[in-house]
C-alpha cells in the first residue's frame, strides 16, 4: 500500500508544483476603471453580461482560467462588467448587448467583437495577428538579415 501511495505522489506532484508555479489570471471589475490605465502596457479583454450568472460569462471566465500563462505572455488583461446599471468606462464606450467579449490592443483600439465564449486558443491566435503585437514580436526576436 505504500508503494501505491508512493507512486501517485510521485506522479501528481509536479502537476501541483506546475500548477502553483503559474500565474494568476489578473482580473478586474470594470468599475473605476479606465482604459488610460492600460494604454500601451497592456491587452484589455473584457467581458461583459448583463448578469454574473450568465452561462456564456462563466464559461468565458473557464476558458480563460484555463491557460493564463499564454494571456500573461502577451501582456493581457482581463476585465470584468456584470452590471449594466453601473455605466462603466468600458460598457459606456463599447455599447455591448448581452455578453459580449471584446480583444483590445495596447493603443486602446477594439480589434475584435464576439457574441459567444472563445477559448484561449482562439484569442491568442488573434492577439499574435495584431499589428502592435506583431512589431513586439518582431522586437524581440529579429530575424537575422
Amino acid at each position: 500500500m505504500k508503494r501505491l501511495q508512493i507512486l501517485v505522489l510521485a506522479v501528481f506532484l509536479p502537476f501541483a508544483a506546475a500548477a502553483q508555479d503559474s500565474p494568476a489570471l489578473p482580473v478586474q471589475d470594470a468599475q473605476g476603471v479606465t482604459m488610460a490605465e492600460f494604454l500601451w502596457l497592456k491587452r484589455p479583454v473584457v467581458v461583459f453580461a448583463d448578469s454574473p450568472n450568465d452561462p456564456s460569462f462563466a464559461t468565458q471566465l473557464e476558458y480563460l482560467a484555463e491557460q493564463p500563462q499564454a494571456l500573461a505572455e502577451r501582456d493581457v488583461v482581463v476585465i470584468v462588467d456584470t452590471n449594466p446599471a453601473g455605466k462603466s468606462f468600458f460598457r459606456q464606450k463599447l455599447r455591448p448587448r448581452g455578453f459580449s467579449l471584446v480583444l483590445m490592443d495596447k493603443d486602446g483600439e477594439v480589434e475584435i467583437r464576439k457574441p459567444r465564449p472563445w477559448d484561449v486558443r482562439e484569442i491568442t491566435r488573434a492577439i499574435d495577428k495584431f499589428p502592435l503585437a506583431r512589431q513586439e514580436l518582431l522586437e524581440r526576436f529579429p530575424s537575422g538579415r
